[in-house]
């Protein structure tokens, strides 16, 4: 059994705060927004850090990672460790790794891959930015929470990769969005399509999962747009530091922030569909 704190109860954390307490862990919780359905809930970051040594952050983005930060800074000791989960920029995640050493706690970049259902389950991929021997002292607390942990360098390396990897799923399902909107202009059903694909080099999970939904337009969300969308503009400025043009995910990143001011920022990214309708 392990003691951890869960900041931010999204579609994602409060299913690993689930997910966890099954298991037997003693789990305490805190969200922005109170949720009465967690008894383990505290008002405020601090007091979610005084409660567990290991802390888990769920956060949306970079924001809401410096603020949670601020408010539990003067509860954090040389014993505690973070483990960011949330998908943030690069530079902030070198800011919270600092902001952690002057106090002397330990910092892993740790975002993951995997939506709802795998929540659900417990079995999220980890992207680990640590050094080894801060890794094995985590892993066991990881595992509660996963089917995988892929250790890919140093603080920043689990971000970067994150960061990318939605990028390429972004841009996948623009591209069967497209595909879609095609194929059934010349009346050839998406289950058809779905036949074709999955006999092609371009195959995927992804497209195996997406692309029914996406046909019947069922946009409930296992990730969001707004989520997806805010990746894919730290993607862009990852690409930018290092002098790479991206043209097929700025555009990406253009449909989806006008997908969001109409209104669809909360459906799941298969929405890129409804950009034909």
């Amino acid at each position: 059994m392990y003691q951890v704190s869960i900041l931010g109860l999204g579609l994602i954390g409060s299913r690993i705060a689930r997910h966890m307490t099954g298991l037997g862990d003693k789990v305490t919780v805190w969200n922005r927004t109170p949720r009465e359905d967690f008894p383990e809930a505290v008002p405020t970051p601090a007091d979610a850090a005084r409660a567990s040594k290991i802390i888990q952050l769920y956060l949306k983005d970079r924001n809401a990672c410096l603020e949670v930060f601020e408010q539990m800074r003067g509860a954090l000791t040389p014993e505690h460790v973070i483990l960011n989960h949330s998908t943030i920029d690069l530079a902030t995640v070198g800011k919270l790794s600092l902001m952690c050493s002057a106090i002397g706690c330990t910092y892993v970049d740790c975002p993951f891959t995997g939506s709802r259902l795998p929540a659900e389950k417990g079995e999220l991929v980890y992207y680990a930015g640590t050094d080894s021997s801060t890794l094995d002292r985590v892993r066991p607390v990881l595992e509660h929470s996963s089917r995988d942990i892929l250790h890919l360098g140093g603080i920043g390396a689990g971000t970067v990769v994150k960061l990318v990897t939605n990028m390429v799923s972004a841009t996948m399902v623009q591209s069967l969005s497209e595909a879609l909107a095609i194929t059934q202009a010349y009346g050839i059903s998406p289950q058809l399509l779905g036949q074709a694909i999955s006999r092609n080099v371009i195959a995927s999970p992804l497209a195996s999962f997406k692309l029914p939904l996406m046909a019947e337009r069922d946009f409930s969300t296992h990730f969001s747009l707004d989520n997806m969308r805010k990746d894919s503009i730290y993607a862009q400025e990852l690409a930018a530091e290092k002098g790479i043009h991206t043209p097929a995910a700025a555009l990406v990143s253009s449909i989806m922030g006008k997908l969001c001011r109409e209104g669809h920022a909360e459906e799941d990214f298969g929405c890129l569909a409804e950009q034909f309708d």
